[in-house]
């Protein structure tokens, strides 16, 4: 196998030469770092790209988000899922004006103390943004470690990520440059040496593959266990009146926490639409079913199943609120929302 220098110079040099052109790397700073890190969690970069720059107009430092409205946020954030990722956003720039005088730390021991950002973000913020030598492990950086080494364990277990971060920490200590170093890391991983079959012949590293000479680089990691999805239906409800669309907003706690949405009911089952309109929370007139399609999240299976109502006469509707149009249109909600107000 090559030297840590070795391989720490080989995907400096590859990282320099393929690099994908992105926004967040034409012009650097701690906080662009860190908005393009909370977005890229869990998400497409593809998706990430039609949304980090609008973000940054609207967000350009902390200050401004942290004294933005928290619908708002949320709004722009919509399209790129997991919402628990802006409401740390926030709170991360609220803390970062109220406890480092609105900079954006670049010390990873600073920016493990903002919520949301662990090891690894503040590993990526402070070599990336800082060039400072510390270590970062995703789940492509410890593909790329453990085919380099050939370490064909449970990539979820605790040895397993231990082994990762030394192994980076020992390239990292090696390199010349950590922010080439850790960003081609991730980029090999994103682009060469991807799950499955890797692209050996594009590796700079790949004669001191470990995996690779023993024939073993499609099998190693091994692959994570399937999570098991929850099946659960939600019954949308639409309901209209005078041109209005009748919405509620979703609790601070659970999936799409604080999104709006029309009147749904969650169950276990599905349910047929008497039920549906005895537990809405709103006096119908009639309900006609519209149609079902399912939404897939990572460890939900939504069957989601459309209605129209008609709302009785003189129905009170608490906790609920009659929205126009336009205003609807600049509520944040979840794709599957969007999706029941295109069918509704």
């Amino acid at each position: 196998m090559a030297s840590p220098q070795q391989q720490a110079r080989g995907i400096e040099s590859w990282f320099m030469a393929n690099r994908r052109s992105l926004p967040w790397r034409s012009r650097r700073s701690a906080w662009r770092s860190l908005v393009s890190e909370f977005m890229l969690q869990q998400t497409q970069v593809a998706r990430v790209l039609e949304k980090f720059e609008p973000f940054m107009e609207r967000f350009p430092d902390p200050a401004s988000l942290a004294a933005a409205d928290e619908q708002e946020v949320l709004a722009m954030w919509q399209g790129l899922g997991y919402y628990r990722r802006a409401r740390n956003l926030k709170r991360a720039a609220e803390y970062i004006m109220d406890q480092f005088g609105g900079r954006t730390p670049l010390d990873p021991e600073k920016l493990v103390e903002l919520p949301g950002v662990g090891r690894y973000t503040a590993g990526a913020i402070a070599s990336i943004a800082g060039r400072r030598r510390v270590p970062i492990v995703d789940g492509n950086v410890q593909r790329v470690l453990a085919r380099l080494h050939a370490d064909d364990a449970d990539p979820s277990s605790r040895d397993a990520i231990d082994r990762a971060w030394q192994r980076a920490s020992a390239l990292v200590e090696a390199c010349d440059r950590p922010d080439h170093l850790n960003e081609g890391l991730m980029e090999l991983g994103a682009l060469v040496c991807t799950p499955g079959v890797p692209d050996c012949g594009a590796c700079p590293v790949a004669a001191g593959c470990s995996a690779k000479q023993s024939g073993r680089q499609g099998r190693i990691p091994p692959p994570k266990r399937a999570a098991i999805k929850v099946e659960v239906h939600h019954h949308a409800v639409v309901v209209r009146r005078n041109g209005r669309l009748l919405m509620e907003q979703r609790g601070d706690d659970g999936i799409w926490a604080g999104l709006w949405q029309v009147p749904t009911v969650e169950s276990k089952r599905k349910l047929v639409p008497s039920q549906v309109s005895r537990r809405c929370g709103i006096e119908l007139a009639g309900i006609d079913r519209l149609g079902s399609f399912t939404h897939v999240l990572s460890h939900r299976r939504i069957h989601v199943h459309v209605f129209r109502g008609d709302a009785a006469p003189g129905a009170r509707c608490v906790g609920r609120t009659w929205q126009s149009r336009s205003s609807v249109g600049s509520l944040p909600v979840s794709n599957a929302v969007k999706r029941v107000l295109e069918m509704g």
